[in-house]
C-alpha cells in the first residue's frame, strides 16, 4: 500500500526535477520551436518510453547492483555531472544560444524524433539519480510489496513529468516568439539556464549519497 505522504513526496520531487532545466527540456523545446508542436509531442513519446525503461530497471532491482558495486554508481554519477557541465558551458560560453532562440536544425523524421527523445532521456543523469536514489527513499518495506510500491511511485513520477513536459512543448513556440522580440530576455534565460545546469553538475559531483535498494 502506497501512502499519501509518499505520493505527495514523489510528486513534489518529480515536479521540481522536471521544472529544472536539463537535457529533456532542452531537446523538447528545441524540437518544438524549430519543427512544431507535433515534433515536440513525438519526441515526448520517446521520453516517455525512456521513463518506462528506468522504471522497469528500478523495479527489477538495478539499485542493488549499484549498492554492491559502488564504484559503478560513482562512475555513472560523475559521467552525469560531466554531461550537465558540458550543457552548462554550451549555454554560458561566448556566442552560446538560448534554448528558446530560433535557429536552423535539420527536419527529422518521426522515427528519429522518437528515438532521440528516448536516447536523450536514457542519458539524462537527473532521471537516473531520481530512480536510483530519490524514489527508493519513499518506499516502505513494511507497507507491502516493494516492487508494487516502486511501480506505483514511478507511475506518479511519469505522470507528473509527462504532463509538465507536454505543457512545455505546447507553449515553447509562443515563448520563443516573445523572447525573440526581446534579445535581452534571451540572454537572461540563457545565463539562468546555464547557471542552473552548472550548479546541478557541481551538486551531483559532490553528492555523497548512495542508492537505496528498492
Amino acid at each position: 500500500m502506497i501512502t499519501g505522504a509518499a505520493v505527495l513526496g514523489v510528486s513534489a520531487v518529480a515536479l521540481g526535477m522536471v521544472l529544472t532545466p536539463g537535457p529533456n527540456m532542452m531537446y523538447l523545446v528545441s524540437r518544438s520551436v524549430t519543427q512544431g508542436r507535433r515534433a515536440g509531442l513525438i519526441s515526448l513519446g520517446g521520453v516517455a518510453v525512456g521513463f518506462a525503461c528506468y522504471l522497469a530497471a528500478a523495479t527489477a532491482g538495478i539499485s542493488a547492483v549499484f549498492v554492491a558495486v559502488p564504484q559503478l554508481y560513482l562512475a555513472v554519477k560523475l559521467a552525469g555531472a560531466g554531461y550537465l557541465g558540458w550543457l552548462a558551458w554550451q549555454a554560458l560560453r561566448p556566442g552560446g544560444a538560448s534554448v528558446f532562440a530560433p535557429r536552423r536544425l535539420p527536419v527529422d523524421s518521426a522515427t528519429r524524433l522518437f528515438t532521440m527523445g528516448l536516447v536523450t532521456n536514457l542519458l539524462n543523469p537527473k532521471i537516473a539519480i531520481m530512480y536510483l536514489a530519490l524514489i527508493p527513499q519513499f518506499i516502505d518495506p513494511a507497507a507491502g510489496r516493494v516492487w508494487a510500491q516502486s511501480l506505483g511511485l514511478g507511475g506518479v513520477q511519469i505522470a507528473v513529468a509527462l504532463t509538465v513536459n507536454a505543457a512545455i512543448v505546447v507553449v515553447a513556440g509562443t515563448i520563443s516568439t516573445l523572447l525573440d522580440a526581446r534579445p535581452g530576455w534571451l540572454r537572461v534565460q540563457r545565463y539562468v539556464m546555464g547557471s542552473v545546469l552548472g550548479g546541478l553538475a557541481v551538486t551531483l559531483a559532490l553528492d555523497r549519497s548512495r542508492p537505496a535498494v528498492a
